[in-house]
Protein backbone atom coordinates (compact mmCIF):
# COMPACT_ATOMS: atom_id res chain seq x y z
CA UNK A 1 0.00 0.00 0.00
CA UNK A 2 1.56 3.59 -0.64
CA UNK A 3 2.85 5.58 2.41
CA UNK A 4 -0.09 8.14 1.90
CA UNK A 5 -3.16 5.61 2.48
CA UNK A 6 -5.39 6.46 -0.54
CA UNK A 7 -6.50 3.16 -0.63
CA UNK A 8 -10.13 2.58 1.58
CA UNK A 9 -10.82 -0.37 4.02
CA UNK A 10 -11.36 -4.01 2.60
CA UNK A 11 -14.96 -5.39 4.01
CA UNK A 12 -15.37 -9.04 4.39
CA UNK A 13 -18.41 -10.11 5.26
CA UNK A 14 -21.19 -13.02 6.14
CA UNK A 15 -24.60 -10.63 5.97
CA UNK A 16 -27.31 -10.88 8.16
CA UNK A 17 -29.52 -12.91 7.99
CA UNK A 18 -30.24 -17.10 8.75
CA UNK A 19 -27.54 -18.92 9.64
CA UNK A 20 -25.68 -20.87 6.68
CA UNK A 21 -22.60 -22.58 6.59
CA UNK A 22 -21.37 -19.94 3.88
CA UNK A 23 -17.88 -21.12 4.37
CA UNK A 24 -18.68 -24.19 2.59
CA UNK A 25 -17.83 -25.01 -0.98
CA UNK A 26 -20.62 -27.45 -1.75
CA UNK A 27 -23.67 -28.03 0.69
CA UNK A 28 -23.61 -24.44 2.52
CA UNK A 29 -25.56 -26.32 4.88
CA UNK A 30 -28.54 -24.32 6.50
CA UNK A 31 -27.99 -24.65 10.66
CA UNK A 32 -31.14 -23.43 11.62
CA UNK A 33 -33.34 -26.02 10.03
CA UNK A 34 -30.73 -28.69 10.96
CA UNK A 35 -31.37 -31.40 13.73
CA UNK A 36 -28.05 -31.10 15.24
CA UNK A 37 -25.52 -28.49 13.68
CA UNK A 38 -23.74 -25.66 14.97
CA UNK A 39 -21.99 -22.85 12.62
CA UNK A 40 -18.89 -23.47 11.59
CA UNK A 41 -16.08 -20.64 11.60
CA UNK A 42 -15.84 -18.34 8.64
CA UNK A 43 -12.45 -19.47 7.50
CA UNK A 44 -12.73 -18.35 3.97
CA UNK A 45 -13.10 -14.75 5.41
CA UNK A 46 -9.96 -15.21 7.49
CA UNK A 47 -8.04 -16.77 4.43
CA UNK A 48 -9.19 -13.50 2.38
CA UNK A 49 -8.17 -11.29 5.59
CA UNK A 50 -4.46 -12.74 5.97
CA UNK A 51 -4.06 -12.45 2.45
CA UNK A 52 -4.82 -9.02 2.47
CA UNK A 53 -3.31 -7.93 5.22
CA UNK A 54 0.27 -9.08 3.87
CA UNK A 55 -0.53 -7.08 1.26
CA UNK A 56 -0.63 -4.20 3.49
CA UNK A 57 -4.11 -3.63 2.72
CA UNK A 58 -6.77 -2.30 6.22
CA UNK A 59 -9.47 -5.36 6.35
CA UNK A 60 -12.60 -5.18 8.44
CA UNK A 61 -14.13 -8.72 9.03
CA UNK A 62 -17.30 -9.49 10.62
CA UNK A 63 -19.52 -12.30 10.21
CA UNK A 64 -23.12 -10.45 10.81
CA UNK A 65 -25.33 -13.65 10.30
CA UNK A 66 -23.89 -15.18 12.94
CA UNK A 67 -23.40 -12.08 15.60
CA UNK A 68 -27.38 -11.76 14.92
CA UNK A 69 -26.67 -8.10 13.94
CA UNK A 70 -28.84 -6.05 11.32
CA UNK A 71 -28.49 -4.60 7.95
CA UNK A 72 -28.57 -1.26 10.07
CA UNK A 73 -25.35 -2.81 11.94
CA UNK A 74 -23.46 -3.53 8.77
CA UNK A 75 -24.47 0.10 7.29
CA UNK A 76 -23.10 1.77 10.04
CA UNK A 77 -19.96 -0.49 10.07
CA UNK A 78 -19.64 0.55 6.19
CA UNK A 79 -20.11 4.37 6.95
CA UNK A 80 -17.49 4.74 9.95
CA UNK A 81 -14.71 2.30 8.43
CA UNK A 82 -13.91 4.22 5.27
CA UNK A 83 -14.97 0.92 3.80
CA UNK A 84 -14.39 1.11 -0.64
CA UNK A 85 -14.57 -2.70 -1.17
CA UNK A 86 -17.46 -5.15 0.04
CA UNK A 87 -16.52 -9.15 0.34
CA UNK A 88 -19.87 -10.53 0.49
CA UNK A 89 -19.67 -15.01 1.31
CA UNK A 90 -22.95 -15.80 -0.62
CA UNK A 91 -24.68 -19.25 -0.89
CA UNK A 92 -27.59 -20.89 -3.45
CA UNK A 93 -29.95 -20.53 -1.03
CA UNK A 94 -29.83 -17.42 -0.13
CA UNK A 95 -28.45 -16.00 -3.10
CA UNK A 96 -31.71 -13.31 -3.74
CA UNK A 97 -31.71 -12.30 -0.55
CA UNK A 98 -27.29 -11.58 -0.59
CA UNK A 99 -27.92 -9.11 -4.10
CA UNK A 100 -30.89 -7.03 -3.09
CA UNK A 101 -27.86 -6.35 0.11
CA UNK A 102 -25.31 -5.53 -2.39
CA UNK A 103 -27.66 -3.38 -4.53
CA UNK A 104 -28.46 -1.27 -1.51
CA UNK A 105 -24.92 -1.21 -0.68
CA UNK A 106 -24.17 0.20 -4.02
CA UNK A 107 -27.05 2.72 -3.75
CA UNK A 108 -26.13 4.06 -0.55
CA UNK A 109 -22.03 4.01 -0.56
CA UNK A 110 -20.68 3.65 -4.19
CA UNK A 111 -18.44 0.52 -3.20
CA UNK A 112 -17.12 -1.83 -5.41
CA UNK A 113 -18.80 -4.85 -4.87
CA UNK A 114 -17.08 -9.03 -4.85
CA UNK A 115 -19.89 -11.61 -4.11
CA UNK A 116 -17.74 -14.91 -3.60
CA UNK A 117 -19.54 -18.33 -3.56
CA UNK A 118 -19.32 -21.81 -4.97
CA UNK A 119 -22.67 -20.74 -7.03
CA UNK A 120 -20.44 -18.62 -9.05
CA UNK A 121 -17.68 -21.59 -10.39
CA UNK A 122 -18.14 -21.39 -13.83
CA UNK A 123 -21.53 -20.89 -13.89
CA UNK A 124 -23.82 -21.48 -16.80
CA UNK A 125 -25.12 -18.25 -18.55
CA UNK A 126 -28.49 -19.10 -18.02
CA UNK A 127 -28.39 -19.15 -14.37
CA UNK A 128 -26.36 -16.09 -14.15
CA UNK A 129 -29.41 -14.38 -16.34
CA UNK A 130 -31.92 -15.39 -13.60
CA UNK A 131 -29.74 -12.55 -10.84
CA UNK A 132 -29.86 -8.86 -11.17
CA UNK A 133 -26.29 -8.35 -11.15
CA UNK A 134 -25.97 -4.58 -12.44
CA UNK A 135 -24.81 -3.79 -9.17
CA UNK A 136 -21.92 -5.80 -8.85
CA UNK A 137 -18.51 -5.72 -9.74
CA UNK A 138 -16.93 -9.01 -10.00
CA UNK A 139 -17.88 -12.54 -8.54
CA UNK A 140 -15.95 -15.13 -7.27
CA UNK A 141 -16.20 -19.00 -7.76
CA UNK A 142 -13.04 -20.19 -7.04
CA UNK A 143 -11.20 -20.82 -3.37
CA UNK A 144 -11.25 -16.99 -2.32
CA UNK A 145 -7.40 -17.31 -1.12
CA UNK A 146 -6.23 -18.12 -4.42
CA UNK A 147 -7.75 -14.84 -6.38
CA UNK A 148 -8.70 -12.01 -3.84
CA UNK A 149 -5.13 -10.72 -3.44
CA UNK A 150 -4.73 -10.39 -7.16
CA UNK A 151 -8.08 -8.96 -7.55
CA UNK A 152 -7.74 -6.51 -4.97
CA UNK A 153 -4.26 -5.28 -6.71
CA UNK A 154 -6.60 -4.77 -9.77
CA UNK A 155 -9.11 -3.31 -8.16
CA UNK A 156 -6.52 -0.57 -6.23
CA UNK A 157 -3.44 -0.78 -8.45
CA UNK A 158 -4.45 -2.14 -11.57
CA UNK A 159 -1.22 -4.03 -11.87
CA UNK A 160 -2.61 -7.20 -13.45
CA UNK A 161 -5.27 -7.87 -16.31
CA UNK A 162 -8.24 -8.71 -14.93
CA UNK A 163 -8.27 -11.88 -17.37
CA UNK A 164 -5.04 -13.11 -15.99
CA UNK A 165 -6.85 -14.03 -12.74
CA UNK A 166 -8.79 -16.94 -12.63
CA UNK A 167 -11.75 -18.83 -11.37
CA UNK A 168 -14.10 -14.88 -11.37
CA UNK A 169 -16.36 -13.22 -13.21
CA UNK A 170 -15.52 -9.59 -14.62
CA UNK A 171 -17.64 -6.96 -16.51
CA UNK A 172 -17.07 -6.06 -19.97
CA UNK A 173 -17.09 -2.74 -21.42
CA UNK A 174 -20.86 -3.46 -22.30
CA UNK A 175 -21.43 -4.32 -18.68
CA UNK A 176 -21.59 -7.78 -19.49
CA UNK A 177 -20.18 -10.67 -16.52
CA UNK A 178 -17.52 -12.38 -18.50
CA UNK A 179 -15.43 -15.39 -17.08
CA UNK A 180 -11.93 -15.83 -16.82
CA UNK A 181 -9.78 -19.42 -16.75
CA UNK A 182 -11.88 -21.85 -14.49
CA UNK A 183 -10.70 -25.26 -13.29
CA UNK A 184 -7.11 -24.02 -11.97
CA UNK A 185 -6.07 -24.58 -7.81
CA UNK A 186 -3.27 -23.87 -5.92
CA UNK A 187 -1.53 -27.17 -5.54
CA UNK A 188 1.16 -25.95 -2.65
CA UNK A 189 -1.73 -25.26 0.47
CA UNK A 190 1.39 -24.97 2.79
CA UNK A 191 1.90 -21.47 1.18
CA UNK A 192 -1.33 -20.33 1.80
CA UNK A 193 -1.49 -18.48 5.35
CA UNK A 194 -3.21 -19.12 8.50
CA UNK A 195 -6.86 -17.77 8.38
CA UNK A 196 -6.33 -14.73 10.51
CA UNK A 197 -8.39 -15.72 13.73
CA UNK A 198 -7.15 -12.28 15.71
CA UNK A 199 -10.07 -10.55 13.10
CA UNK A 200 -12.74 -13.17 13.67
CA UNK A 201 -15.00 -13.57 16.34
CA UNK A 202 -14.15 -17.17 17.73
CA UNK A 203 -16.74 -17.25 20.38
CA UNK A 204 -19.11 -17.41 18.11
CA UNK A 205 -18.28 -20.99 16.54
CA UNK A 206 -18.59 -24.24 19.07
CA UNK A 207 -18.52 -27.60 19.74
CA UNK A 208 -22.46 -28.90 19.76
CA UNK A 209 -22.60 -30.50 22.43
CA UNK A 210 -19.98 -28.55 24.63
CA UNK A 211 -20.14 -25.12 23.55
CA UNK A 212 -16.70 -24.73 23.39
CA UNK A 213 -14.81 -22.60 21.15
CA UNK A 214 -14.45 -24.82 18.13
CA UNK A 215 -11.74 -24.05 15.03
CA UNK A 216 -12.06 -25.00 11.61
CA UNK A 217 -8.81 -26.64 10.06
CA UNK A 218 -8.56 -26.68 6.45
CA UNK A 219 -6.56 -30.50 6.16
CA UNK A 220 -7.03 -30.68 2.19
CA UNK A 221 -8.93 -29.53 -0.95
CA UNK A 222 -10.67 -31.70 -3.85
CA UNK A 223 -12.31 -35.23 -4.08
CA UNK A 224 -11.99 -37.88 -6.57
CA UNK A 225 -15.62 -39.21 -5.94
CA UNK A 226 -17.83 -39.32 -8.57
CA UNK A 227 -21.31 -38.26 -6.71
CA UNK A 228 -23.71 -37.16 -9.04
CA UNK A 229 -25.30 -34.81 -6.41
CA UNK A 230 -21.95 -33.16 -5.51
CA UNK A 231 -20.01 -29.98 -6.36
CA UNK A 232 -16.69 -30.57 -4.85
CA UNK A 233 -15.05 -32.09 -7.51
CA UNK A 234 -15.73 -29.69 -10.06
CA UNK A 235 -14.61 -26.61 -7.71
CA UNK A 236 -12.01 -27.90 -5.97
CA UNK A 237 -10.59 -30.53 -8.71
CA UNK A 238 -10.60 -34.55 -8.34
CA UNK A 239 -7.26 -34.27 -7.40
CA UNK A 240 -6.98 -34.59 -3.39
CA UNK A 241 -4.47 -31.22 -2.72
CA UNK A 242 -2.86 -32.14 0.98
CA UNK A 243 -1.74 -29.85 3.23
CA UNK A 244 1.44 -31.27 4.90
CA UNK A 245 0.43 -32.86 8.40
CA UNK A 246 3.58 -30.32 9.62
CA UNK A 247 1.66 -27.91 8.88
CA UNK A 248 -1.49 -28.49 9.89
CA UNK A 249 -0.37 -29.11 13.50
CA UNK A 250 1.35 -25.78 13.09
CA UNK A 251 -2.16 -24.04 12.80
CA UNK A 252 -3.39 -26.53 15.44
CA UNK A 253 -0.34 -25.59 17.85
CA UNK A 254 -1.38 -21.63 16.96
CA UNK A 255 -4.81 -21.78 17.85
CA UNK A 256 -4.39 -24.05 21.20
CA UNK A 257 -1.19 -21.27 22.34
CA UNK A 258 -2.68 -18.22 20.90
CA UNK A 259 -6.46 -18.36 21.05
CA UNK A 260 -6.74 -21.22 23.45
CA UNK A 261 -9.16 -23.18 21.53
CA UNK A 262 -8.57 -26.91 22.00
CA UNK A 263 -11.95 -28.04 20.00
CA UNK A 264 -10.88 -28.75 16.02
CA UNK A 265 -13.07 -29.40 12.72
CA UNK A 266 -11.12 -30.77 10.10
CA UNK A 267 -12.33 -29.77 7.27
CA UNK A 268 -11.74 -32.43 3.94
CA UNK A 269 -13.99 -34.08 1.84
CA UNK A 270 -12.31 -37.08 2.74
CA UNK A 271 -10.26 -37.12 5.87
CA UNK A 272 -9.35 -40.72 5.57
CA UNK A 273 -8.37 -41.09 2.15
CA UNK A 274 -4.93 -41.57 2.60
CA UNK A 275 -4.20 -43.40 6.15
CA UNK A 276 -0.36 -42.63 5.95
CA UNK A 277 -0.95 -38.82 6.25
CA UNK A 278 -3.56 -39.25 8.96
CA UNK A 279 -1.31 -41.46 10.63
CA UNK A 280 1.54 -39.19 11.03
CA UNK A 281 -1.12 -36.27 11.52
CA UNK A 282 -1.98 -38.06 14.56
CA UNK A 283 1.81 -39.28 15.92
CA UNK A 284 2.47 -35.60 15.76
CA UNK A 285 -0.24 -35.13 18.07
CA UNK A 286 0.26 -37.97 20.43
CA UNK A 287 4.15 -36.82 20.65
CA UNK A 288 3.54 -33.07 21.33
CA UNK A 289 1.83 -31.13 24.35
CA UNK A 290 -1.31 -31.32 22.91
CA UNK A 291 -2.03 -34.65 23.40
CA UNK A 292 -5.11 -35.29 25.74
CA UNK A 293 -5.35 -31.14 25.83
CA UNK A 294 -7.24 -30.91 22.37
CA UNK A 295 -9.86 -32.67 20.20
CA UNK A 296 -11.25 -32.69 16.76
CA UNK A 297 -14.09 -34.02 14.71
CA UNK A 298 -13.77 -34.97 10.61
CA UNK A 299 -15.89 -35.76 7.55
CA UNK A 300 -15.18 -39.21 6.01
CA UNK A 301 -16.03 -41.82 3.63
CA UNK A 302 -16.64 -45.71 4.08
CA UNK A 303 -13.83 -46.27 1.37
CA UNK A 304 -11.42 -46.06 1.85
CA UNK A 305 -11.03 -46.74 5.70
CA UNK A 306 -9.12 -49.13 7.69
CA UNK A 307 -9.86 -49.96 11.37
CA UNK A 308 -6.30 -49.09 12.73
CA UNK A 309 -6.82 -45.06 11.20
CA UNK A 310 -9.94 -45.15 13.55
CA UNK A 311 -8.32 -46.38 16.16
CA UNK A 312 -5.48 -43.95 16.00
CA UNK A 313 -7.53 -40.73 15.48
CA UNK A 314 -9.36 -41.80 18.58
CA UNK A 315 -6.11 -42.46 20.62
CA UNK A 316 -5.53 -38.40 19.41
CA UNK A 317 -8.15 -37.12 20.48
CA UNK A 318 -11.30 -37.50 17.74
CA UNK A 319 -14.74 -36.97 19.61
CA UNK A 320 -16.52 -38.08 16.51
CA UNK A 321 -16.74 -39.04 12.94
CA UNK A 322 -19.14 -38.26 10.63
CA UNK A 323 -19.86 -40.52 7.12
CA UNK A 324 -21.68 -39.72 4.12
CA UNK A 325 -23.73 -42.76 4.15
CA UNK A 326 -26.75 -41.66 2.04
CA UNK A 327 -28.47 -44.39 1.35
CA UNK A 328 -29.96 -48.17 2.47
CA UNK A 329 -30.86 -48.94 -1.54
CA UNK A 330 -27.89 -50.25 -3.38
CA UNK A 331 -29.79 -49.38 -6.46
CA UNK A 332 -29.55 -45.85 -5.14
CA UNK A 333 -25.50 -45.90 -3.97
CA UNK A 334 -24.90 -47.35 -7.01
CA UNK A 335 -26.50 -44.46 -9.24
CA UNK A 336 -26.13 -41.95 -7.80
CA UNK A 337 -22.16 -43.34 -8.18
CA UNK A 338 -21.29 -43.33 -4.48
CA UNK A 339 -18.85 -46.10 -5.01
CA UNK A 340 -19.79 -47.77 -1.65
CA UNK A 341 -22.15 -50.43 -0.68
CA UNK A 342 -24.95 -50.88 1.91
CA UNK A 343 -22.43 -53.32 4.18
CA UNK A 344 -19.34 -50.99 3.69
CA UNK A 345 -21.78 -48.59 5.55
CA UNK A 346 -22.65 -51.18 7.89
CA UNK A 347 -18.59 -51.97 8.77
CA UNK A 348 -17.22 -48.50 9.08
CA UNK A 349 -20.42 -47.83 11.46
CA UNK A 350 -19.17 -50.84 13.18
CA UNK A 351 -15.28 -49.78 13.20
CA UNK A 352 -16.42 -46.63 14.26
CA UNK A 353 -18.03 -47.77 17.57
CA UNK A 354 -15.42 -50.54 18.13
CA UNK A 355 -12.95 -47.33 18.63
CA UNK A 356 -15.22 -45.73 20.82
CA UNK A 357 -15.90 -42.82 18.18
CA UNK A 358 -19.32 -41.13 18.21
CA UNK A 359 -20.50 -41.46 14.93
CA UNK A 360 -22.80 -38.69 13.05
CA UNK A 361 -24.49 -40.16 9.88
CA UNK A 362 -25.50 -38.35 6.82
CA UNK A 363 -28.42 -39.47 4.53
CA UNK A 364 -30.31 -38.74 1.54
CA UNK A 365 -33.73 -39.47 0.06
CA UNK A 366 -35.63 -37.73 -3.26
CA UNK A 367 -33.56 -38.89 -6.16
CA UNK A 368 -35.67 -38.70 -8.92
CA UNK A 369 -35.93 -42.65 -9.42
CA UNK A 370 -36.94 -43.43 -5.96
CA UNK A 371 -39.63 -45.42 -5.21
CA UNK A 372 -41.53 -45.50 -1.84
CA UNK A 373 -39.35 -49.56 -1.32
CA UNK A 374 -35.67 -47.25 -1.35
CA UNK A 375 -36.43 -44.38 0.74
CA UNK A 376 -37.82 -47.18 3.77
CA UNK A 377 -34.65 -49.32 3.25
CA UNK A 378 -33.07 -45.89 4.15
CA UNK A 379 -35.08 -45.78 6.34
CA UNK A 380 -34.28 -49.27 8.05
CA UNK A 381 -30.23 -48.56 7.61
CA UNK A 382 -30.73 -45.75 9.44
CA UNK A 383 -31.72 -47.41 12.62
CA UNK A 384 -29.28 -50.25 11.63
CA UNK A 385 -26.56 -47.97 11.42
CA UNK A 386 -27.89 -46.57 15.06
CA UNK A 387 -25.44 -43.60 14.79
CA UNK A 388 -24.88 -40.74 18.08
CA UNK A 389 -26.50 -38.35 15.55
CA UNK A 390 -28.03 -38.20 11.99
CA UNK A 391 -29.36 -35.96 9.76
CA UNK A 392 -31.85 -36.81 6.63
CA UNK A 393 -31.29 -34.26 3.50
CA UNK A 394 -34.05 -33.95 0.55
CA UNK A 395 -31.92 -34.19 -2.94
CA UNK A 396 -30.89 -30.95 -4.11
CA UNK A 397 -30.04 -31.01 -7.52
CA UNK A 398 -27.24 -28.17 -8.09
CA UNK A 399 -27.02 -26.60 -11.62
CA UNK A 400 -23.94 -28.23 -13.06
CA UNK A 401 -24.16 -31.46 -11.20
CA UNK A 402 -25.59 -34.92 -13.16
CA UNK A 403 -28.25 -35.05 -10.52
CA UNK A 404 -29.57 -31.58 -12.57
CA UNK A 405 -29.66 -33.31 -15.81
CA UNK A 406 -31.60 -36.31 -14.33
CA UNK A 407 -34.27 -34.29 -12.63
CA UNK A 408 -34.65 -32.21 -15.42
CA UNK A 409 -35.28 -35.19 -18.06
CA UNK A 410 -37.46 -36.98 -15.59
CA UNK A 411 -39.69 -33.86 -15.16
CA UNK A 412 -39.15 -33.49 -11.32
CA UNK A 413 -37.16 -29.95 -11.08
CA UNK A 414 -40.12 -27.37 -9.88
CA UNK A 415 -39.07 -23.57 -10.69
CA UNK A 416 -35.32 -22.26 -10.17
CA UNK A 417 -32.63 -24.40 -8.91
CA UNK A 418 -31.00 -21.51 -6.74
CA UNK A 419 -32.88 -20.08 -3.59
CA UNK A 420 -33.03 -23.36 -1.90
CA UNK A 421 -31.74 -25.88 0.52
CA UNK A 422 -31.26 -29.20 1.63
CA UNK A 423 -34.76 -29.05 3.67
CA UNK A 424 -36.27 -27.05 1.04
CA UNK A 425 -35.47 -28.83 -2.19
CA UNK A 426 -36.35 -27.44 -5.28
CA UNK A 427 -38.02 -30.66 -6.63
CA UNK A 428 -41.43 -32.21 -6.94
CA UNK A 429 -40.25 -35.11 -5.01
CA UNK A 430 -39.57 -38.07 -7.01
CA UNK A 431 -41.50 -39.64 -9.83
CA UNK A 432 -43.22 -41.73 -7.65
CA UNK A 433 -43.09 -40.13 -4.17
CA UNK A 434 -44.36 -36.44 -3.37
CA UNK A 435 -42.20 -33.56 -2.15
CA UNK A 436 -44.69 -33.32 0.70
CA UNK A 437 -44.46 -36.36 1.55
CA UNK A 438 -40.61 -36.63 1.21
CA UNK A 439 -40.65 -33.71 4.17
CA UNK A 440 -43.44 -35.59 5.99
CA UNK A 441 -41.10 -38.74 5.83
CA UNK A 442 -38.25 -36.82 7.10
CA UNK A 443 -39.58 -35.16 9.80
CA UNK A 444 -41.56 -38.47 11.25
CA UNK A 445 -37.90 -40.19 10.86
CA UNK A 446 -35.80 -37.43 12.56
CA UNK A 447 -38.76 -37.44 15.69
CA UNK A 448 -38.79 -41.58 15.63
CA UNK A 449 -34.77 -41.58 16.32
CA UNK A 450 -34.43 -38.57 18.57
CA UNK A 451 -37.24 -39.98 20.73
CA UNK A 452 -36.55 -43.52 21.12
CA UNK A 453 -36.46 -43.96 24.95
CA UNK A 454 -33.32 -46.18 24.88
CA UNK A 455 -31.46 -43.35 22.65
CA UNK A 456 -32.27 -40.47 25.37
CA UNK A 457 -31.64 -42.26 28.29
CA UNK A 458 -27.97 -43.54 27.02
CA UNK A 459 -27.43 -39.55 26.19
CA UNK A 460 -28.44 -38.23 29.46
CA UNK A 461 -26.65 -41.24 30.82
CA UNK A 462 -23.28 -40.80 29.04
CA UNK A 463 -23.43 -37.13 30.57
CA UNK A 464 -24.61 -37.70 33.74
CA UNK A 465 -21.33 -36.19 35.07
CA UNK A 466 -21.23 -33.14 32.24
CA UNK A 467 -24.44 -30.63 33.28
CA UNK A 468 -23.11 -28.46 30.44
CA UNK A 469 -23.82 -31.63 27.96
CA UNK A 470 -26.88 -32.12 29.14
CA UNK A 471 -28.42 -28.79 28.68
CA UNK A 472 -27.30 -28.59 24.86
CA UNK A 473 -28.71 -32.04 24.36
CA UNK A 474 -31.84 -30.55 25.92
CA UNK A 475 -31.36 -27.00 23.49
CA UNK A 476 -30.62 -29.52 20.38
CA UNK A 477 -34.16 -31.50 21.45
CA UNK A 478 -36.34 -28.84 21.41
CA UNK A 479 -34.88 -27.48 18.30
CA UNK A 480 -35.84 -30.70 16.78
CA UNK A 481 -39.05 -30.50 18.10
CA UNK A 482 -39.64 -27.03 16.58
CA UNK A 483 -38.28 -27.49 13.55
Amino acid sequence: MDDNNTYKTIMLCYPPGKLYQRGEDRSQGNIEDSSATSMRACNDLGYAAAILLKLGYCVYLKDYQTERLSQKDLFHDIAQNNIGVVVISVTNATIFEDIALANLIKEKYGCTLILKGSIFYNAEVQMLELLDLDSVDFLIGGEIDSVIGELVEYIYKDGVSIKDINNIYYKDNDGVMKPTKFHVWNENLDEVPFPARHMMNNSLYVRPDTNDPMATIQTSRGCPSKCIYCLSPDISGKKVRFRSPQNVFEELKECYEVYNIKNFFFKADTFTINDKWVKELCELIIHSSLYKNIQFTANSRVRPLKQETLVLMKKAGCFTIAFGFESGSQNTLDKIKKGTSVEENLRAAKWAKRAHIPLYGFFMIGFPWETRSDIDKTIKHIFEINADFIEIHIALPYYGTKLYDLCKQSNTLSGSTIGNDYFHSNTTGTKYVSKDDLIRIRKRTLLKYYLRPMYIIKKIGGSITNPKVIKNYIHYGMKLLKN
